[in-house]
């Protein structure tokens, strides 16, 4: 399994709706339930937030390459966890 980070703010809707289709597809499919997903919020990990290169939020990296950034879709979301099995 891959490693997926992804990059959000607490107040964000885009992240919160990212995180609302992520919890629908992982109680869909046990595979996605298994991709273990590191949160960081952006404004508390400025330092972390900063070396990645990404302007909108969420952003999603798979292995360190940029998989998605900006307002999610279901497809979207659903392709960061195909990329992480």
């Amino acid at each position: 399994m891959k490693k997926v980070t992804m990059f959000y703010l607490e107040n964000c809707p885009h992240c919160k709706k990212a995180s609302k289709i992520l919890e629908e597809l992982k109680s869909k499919n046990s595979l996605y339930a298994n991709v273990q997903i590191e949160k960081i919020e952006e404004s508390k990990n400025v330092r972390i937030a900063e070396a990645h290169d990404y302007y909108y939020v969420p952003t999603f990296y798979v292995d360190g390459v940029k998989l998605h950034e900006g307002v999610p879709t279901l497809e979207k979301i659903e392709s960061v966890l195909k990329a992480a099995i």
